[in-house]
Order: structure tokens, then C-alpha cells, then sequence
């Protein structure tokens, strides 16, 4: 029996019938996502040939060796910087004939097995591994042999590399040994303690590392012996190490669901400071005297282990000592100088900033022969190369100026006096985040443009810096590797040009570079959209909004490579218009682009992300705006889950992985670089865990529960935030992943894959596997 319906009601029944058919009408095939994966970028490397030269620069001339991805295999090639010349490194099939004899086995002549190959260029030989051996080539005679390997020491304190540090003049190797150091005489043999106070809490010569686990429990395994980090005088009579003091510092812990045997959970502890955190790890400065065997506190400390630098000598190479160390907060810089007579510590001169000192841009190279200093700073609103006066501290003049970024000083030639250093956004009409190699006199005159492609430059220097090898790209233009002079930039020879044909078989095209004004409808903005190789501009596409805005990081590609190998681009294969940006508070432009996201990390640009997306949706009517989602890891697992719940309106799905949802549960560094120190009401204000009664579309939540960078506690801390404001979510836990979540061929990529397939674009997902 058929019940009479009311007109609103077959209004009703009308509309649905039509969103189904239309969610009907997405499809989703086999042949999809096996052209996602094929897009993975461990599998489209497969299909672009020569993209990159990485040079091999002997020790003692302008000549260097290569290997290269081409049609037939990989093939290596000579190249003499001064005679302009490149040739095959040698004969491959007649090293392949004397390797299949030698090896027992059939050797393909374009893929050799010559793994960590090295060139000795005075004897005109090749050594590498194969079959677990080591092997040599001499290249005149092609004659195969064995490298018989040295036998090891006997003493196993000693013959731990990473516990071993060699004087500059080979006189003395410095070891420790139950937390203590120990000096040994090379030429004698004879060892001597040089410290007795060490500790398992108060060793020397250490630095806490990363994640330093130690696995807990009946089955307890010690942590690593760590890193033995000291420093050298020149004349190797004095050295410098910390005493690191762990009792006051905090363990963080993990818990292994799935160890490798039996079934009891294994839990793991590792140091880690918090945000705002007083119990960190600090460091106690120790000069010792080989001679006099006597050892001198500095005058300074303890300082915290995680804004601490390292202390360099300088002078003649023993008369003096610096080392730059920051506050908690990073609102200042201070470089410091150490008498290692007396142990006095002063301060050279201090960089203070109202908002932080970045130190990922403020770097200082010494000039001891001048007893100068060149130091980066932000003081004008841009990254610039300042000289300095090492005795007095002064600054003598600002060497680069403008509105434009320095990224890097490269090398410095002190005899002449010159910088090569690397910028961007000085060139007009050029997307300002490519990077180019200048060249400026210390007094800032006549500065060179020495990369003038409109694209951005990787560049690698010939051991004498005469040369450079400069690899060079952009996200629509396929690379090329030219020789160059390091004088002028002239160019010495064409190396390479990318071979892309393949590529551009499988009907991939070249994501599109764009440029829109922020939010604040002045500052321009830079993008990219990745279409699906099938495109049709007569359907339409939801979208998918790519995210990281760590203000420490440029998301955005602006190589080749970065536009072909990403994640971007086999998820856009499934179906989707998928775009990135970088917006207000990211990195790479001036300190007040950048300061948009001090103290406000909540922020994470999405006003400029949605503002780019709208206005490009009404250039391209295919891109859907009313099927918005987006991704993100790490920072960007962060920016997911807040936009959804930030702007439900715009962000229909999200997917958040490994996401950092609270900074008061992050690594302590990151957040007081952004955040400040200490821990006020803004950290409060802009957790993630404070937006969950806001969520209304559809949430994935993955982390690793190995994950030392991001703990895991972030997201499970963000499920329970959600339970209690009675949200429907997603969650998928990783057993044994730790923060990549296993590289890109694994299960959360077709999770992540299907979870947009089903959510936004409205089709029945399918489980196709990558491969691992």
C-alpha cells in the first residue's frame, strides 16, 4: 500500500532521491587508485630520468664523479670543472664482464653493484661494496680485487667510533667510559681518567639526543651510550666538555602494544622537556688541560641542555672561546666568550627581539684572522648579513640590505673579502620563495646575482669553491644541471636535462603555480593546484586543502621534484582538486609575515587557505567549494583537526595524523620558539582539545604508538576531548609506527585515501593495497 505524501514531504523525498543519485553517480574504480599508487613517489621516480646531478668533488682538484638515473640503467660520468669536459667514469660493460667473473654472478653493465663507491683520483681506482665484501677496481686495468678489512682493536671502549674523538694534531684520542672521560696517547698507548665524578645522572662529554629510549620493565635494555661531544683546541693541549645533569630532567613514555615477542605490553621512557617545564637537562662547562691534567669550571651554568650551543675555539686556535646560546622563549641571542685560563665567561654582544630570535635564520660565522664575526638577523624585517666586530661586540655595518630574505651563508672566500651567501625574493616578478646564489664584498659592494634562471637553484661547490654544480627548477619546468663558475656565474657546461616523457605519458601535467593576496587583501600569497592526470574540466571536484603552517616550514613545492613527489598528487588521482598555500605566519618571507603565527599558532593561516581556495573556485568552476577537506601531519595533523572544528562551514572532512593538538604536550623547543616561554593562557586558548563541542563533519584521528616526536598522549588526550562533548570521530592507533607512520606505502595511505573517497566524494571506497 502506497501512502498518500504531502507536498513537503514528496519535496522532501524529491531532494533526497537526488543526493543519492548523485553520491550514486561518484565512482571510484580499480583503475583509479591503481594510477594513485602508481603516483607514490618511490613509484613515479620510475618514470623521470637524469632530474638531479649529485657531484662527487675530489679532495684535491676541480673534478668530480656522478651517478645518473637514465633509459638504460644508471651510468657514471667524469667531469673535469677546468678542461669543461664530461665523459663516461669508465667502461660499464667491460666492468661488468670482470665483476660477473670476480662475483660468481651475471652483472647488468647498467646496474653495477657498486654500492658506496668511492673514487681515489691519484690512483685512479674505485672501492665498493658487494656481497658483503669490499671491493676495489683499478680503472686503467680494470682488475677486480678483494679489500682485505682492517682488524678491529681488541678494546671495545676503544673501538666504539661514536665514543671516540681524535685531537687535531692525532696526538691524543678522548673517550668515556662509565661516564667519565679518558685521555689515551696515541704513540705510547698509555691512557689516563681525565674526570672521576661521572655518573649514570652526571656524565660527561653528552648532549640529551632526540629520544633517547631506554626499554622498561623484566626485559629492561639501556639506553645507547651516547655521542661523545667535546671540543679541540688547535694546538691539542686543551679540549672542552659539559657535564650533563639529568636529576632534575623528566621522562616521557611510550607503550608497545605489539613487541616482537610475547604478549606483555613493553614500555619505553626517553628524556623529554615540555613547554614551560623548570626539570630539563642542563649542562655544567668544563675546560680540561692535557698537560697539567687539570680541570676548570667556566664561569657560566648550568645552562639548559635544549638552548645551549656548542663551544668553538678561536684566535690562534687555544686563545679564546665562543659559544652562542639562547633563553627559554628564544627571545634573545647572546654569543659568549670564555678566557680558558681563568674560566671567565663575558658576553660579546646579545640579539634581543620583542617577539623571538629565530634559529633557524640567525646563524654567526667566525672571522678569527680579522677577529670579525658576520651574524643574520631579522633586526630590519628581513634576514641580512650584518659584520660585527669580534673584540668589541659592535656591529661595523649591515652587508645586505632590501626586502628580501638570506637563507644561508655558503662560503665565505676571506681573502678576498667576499660572501656567497643564498636569498630569495630579491629578483622582481619571480615567486619569492625561490632560492638564488649571490655573491657580496664584506662592505656589501658589488653584489652578484650568480644563478639568474627564474627558477629555484640547488647548488653544490667544488672542494677549492671555485666551481659549483648548479641544479635548478621549478614545479612547471622540468630541472637542468649546469656547471658554473664560482666568480661570475658564467656557465662552464651543460650537464643534464630531465628526461620527463614518461611522465608526461601517464597524462600527468605539471601542477599550477598561483599567487593570490591574503586576508589582508595586500600581502601576496603563493600556491599550487594538483589535478588528477584524467581531468576533466567538465565535472566537478571536491577539494582538498594539503596543510602544514609551521611557521618554521614552506609547505608549497617550488622544485620539480617537489611538485611530482608528494602526497598531493595521488590523492588528487582518486578524484580531487588538491591545493596547498602558504599563508600569514609561515616561513621564508619577512619577520612580519612570520611573526603573524608568534603566539598565535591557532591561527594556522586557514583565513588565507580559505580565501585562496574561494578565489580560485571562481576562476576554475570545477573545484567544488561546498565539498571542502583537508589533511596534515605533525603541525599539519594540528592544523587539520582545527580547521574542521574552526570552520565547519567551510571543511566538511579532515584528516589529522600525528597531529601536535595541545602544545603544552610538545617537544618543549618547538612551541617557545612560537609560543613563548613559559606556558601562559594562550597555550591554554589554542588547544585543540578546547574546540571538540565545535566538530560537525567527519574527523580521522591516526597516530603511531611508537611515536617519540609526537606522543601519542596528544591524540588520544584529543579522542577524549571529543567523547566527553559526545562527537562522532574516527580513530586509528598504529602499532609499532613511529612518527612517519611507516613511509608512504602502508595502511594509512589508502586509509587516508578512502576515508575522502567515502566522505567527500561521496563513492564506495575500494581497498586496493600499495604494495610495501
Amino acid at each position: 500500500m502506497i501512502k498518500n505524501l504531502s507536498i513537503p514531504e514528496t519535496i522532501i523525498i524529491v531532494m533526497l532521491s537526488v543526493a543519492v543519485t548523485g553520491a550514486q553517480a561518484q565512482t571510484v574504480t580499480e583503475e583509479d587508485y591503481k594510477r594513485a599508487e602508481q603516483f607514490l613517489w618511490s613509484n613515479v621516480d620510475d618514470l623521470v630520468y637524469k632530474s638531479h646531478v649529485n657531484p662527487n668533488w675530489a679532495d684535491d682538484a676541480p673534478v668530480f664523479w656522478y651517478e645518473l638515473d637514465t633509459r638504460r640503467g644508471t651510468e657514471y660520468f667524469l667531469v673535469d670543472a677546468e678542461e669543461g669536459s664530461r665523459q663516461p667514469m669508465f667502461d660499464h660493460p667491460k666492468l661488468a664482464a670482470n665483476l660477473s667473473e670476480t662475483l660468481g654472478e651475471e652483472v647488468d653493465p647498467w646496474d653495477l653493484p657498486l654500492d658506496d663507491l668511492e673514487w681515489n683520483r691519484s690512483e685512479n681506482r674505485i672501492t665498493f661494496e658487494a656481497q658483503d665484501k669490499t671491493w676495489t677496481v683499478n680503472l686503467a686495468t680494470f682488475e677486480v680485487a678483494e679489500q682485505k678489512k682492517e682488524e678491529e682493536q681488541d678494546d671495545p671502549d676503544w673501538r666504539s667510533q661514536r665514543l671516540l674523538s681524535e685531537s687535531p694534531d692525532g696526538k691524543w684520542t678522548a673517550t668515556r667510559k662509565n661516564y667519565n672521560l679518558w685521555i689515551k696517547n696515541n704513540e705510547s698507548g698509555e691512557e689516563f681518567q681525565l674526570t672521576s665524578d661521572g655518573s649514570e645522572k652526571m656524565m660527561y662529554g653528552a648532549s640529551v639526543p632526540w629520544a633517547w629510549k631506554k626499554q622498561e620493565g623484566p626485559d629492561t635494555e639501556e639506553r645507547e651510550p651516547l655521542w661523545l661531544n667535546i671540543s679541540w683546541s688547535e694546538d691539542s693541549q686543551k679540549l672542552v666538555a659539559e657535564q650533563l645533569d639529568l636529576r632534575t630532567a623528566k621522562l616521557m613514555y611510550l607503550l608497545q602494544h605489539v613487541p616482537d615477542q610475547g604478549f606483555r605490553a613493553q614500555s619505553y621512557s626517553y628524556y623529554r622537556a615540555l613547554p614551560g617545564e623548570d626539570s630539563v637537562a642542563r649542562q655544567i662547562p668544563y675546560l680540561f688541560d692535557l698537560e697539567t691534567k687539570e680541570q676548570t669550571r667556566l664561569q657560566i651554568g648550568p645552562y639548559d641542555d635544549l638552548i645551549s650551543g656548542n663551544w668553538n675555539w678561536y684566535g690562534d686556535g687555544s686563545d679564546k672561546l665562543h659559544m652562542l646560546i639562547r633563553e627559554r622563549g628564544y627571545g634573545s641571542a647572546t654569543l659568549l666568550e670564555a678566557n680558558p685560563e681563568t674560566g671567565v665567561v663575558d658576553t660579546v654582544f646579545r640579539e634581543v627581539s620583542d617577539t623571538y630570535v629565530d634559529p633557524g635564520k640567525s646563524e654567526s660565522e667566525y672571522l678569527p684572522e680579522s677577529d670579525e664575526f658576520l651574524w643574520l638577523s631579522e633586526r630590519d624585517g628581513w634576514n641580512h648579513i650584518y659584520l660585527y666586530d669580534l673584540n668589541t661586540g659592535e656591529v661595523k655595518h649591515q652587508v645586505t640590505e632590501g626586502e628580501f630574505v638570506v637563507y644561508d651563508i655558503e662560503h665565505i672566500d676571506r681573502e678576498t673579502r667576499t660572501i656567497f651567501f643564498t636569498a630569495g625574493g630579491r629578483e622582481p616578478n619571480r615567486d619569492p620563495y625561490f632560492e638564488h646564489l649571490y655573491s657580496v664584498n664584506f662592505d656589501g659592494s658589488n653584489l652578484q646575482l650568480l644563478t639568474p634562471e627564474n627558477a629555484t637553484h640547488d647548488i653544490d661547490f667544488s672542494s677549492d669553491y671555485k666551481y659549483f654544480v648548479d641544479n635548478y627548477s621549478r614545479v612547471d619546468m622540468k630541472p637542468r644541471s649546469i656547471l658554473r663558475r664560482t666568480s661570475d656565474g658564467s656557465k662552464v657546461m651543460d650537464l643534464e636535462a630531465a628526461d620527463i616523457k614518461d611522465l608526461q605519458a601517464t597524462g600527468w601535467q605539471h601542477p599550477e603555480p598561483f599567487k593570490v593576496k591574503a586576508r589582508d587583501g595586500k600581502t601576496d600569497i603563493y600556491g599550487v593546484i594538483y589535478r588528477p592526470s584524467n581531468f576533466d574540466p567538465d565535472k566537478e571536484y571536491p577539494v582538498i586543502d594539503g596543510t602544514y603552517s609551521g611557521p618554521q616550514a614552506v609547505r608549497t613545492p617550488k622544485s620539480f621534484s617537489g611538485g611530482y613527489r608528494n602526497s598531493d598528487q595521488p590523492l588528487a588521482e582518486l578524484g580531487f582538486i588538491v591545493i596547498n598555500v602558504d599563508g600569514l605566519g609561515t616561513a621564508g618571507r619577512s619577520k612580519e609575515f612570520q611573526d603573524f603565527s608568534w603566539k598565535n599558532l591557532a591561527d594556522i593561516g586557514s583565513p588565507d587557505h580559505i580565501k585562496a581556495i574561494k578565489e580560485m573556485a571562481r576562476k576554475y568552476s570545477y573545484m567544488d567549494t561546498s565539498r571542502v577537506g583537508i589533511y596534515g601531519h605533525s603541525a599539519g595533523g594540528y592544523d587539520a583537526a582545527r580547521a574542521i572544528m574552526k570552520h565547519p562551514d567551510f571543511y566538511k572532512v579532515a584528516v589529522s595524523s600525528a597531529g601536535n593538538h595541545d602544545h603544552r604536550v610538545a617537544k618543549a623547543f618547538w612551541p617557545e620558539i612560537y609560543m613563548d616561554y613559559p606556558d601562559e593562557e594562550h597555550y591554554e586558548e589554542q588547544s585543540n582539545f578546547n574546540m571538540a563541542q565545535n566538530l560537525e563533519g567527519k574527523l580521522l584521528l591516526v597516530h603511531g604508538d611508537m611515536d617519540d616526536n609526537v606522543h601519542p598522549a596528544e591524540t588520544i588526550r584529543m579522542a577524549d576531548a571529543l567523547i566527553k562533548a559526545g562527537k562522532d570521530f574516527d580513530m586509528l592507533i598504529m602499532a609499532n609506527k613511529t612518527h612517519g607512520l611507516g613511509g608512504e606505502k602502508n595502511y594509512f595511505t589508502i586509509k587516508r585515501w578512502n576515508y575522502f573517497v567515502e566522505h567527500l566524494l561521496g563513492a564506495e571506497p575500494l581497498w586496493h593495497h600499495a604494495s610495501e
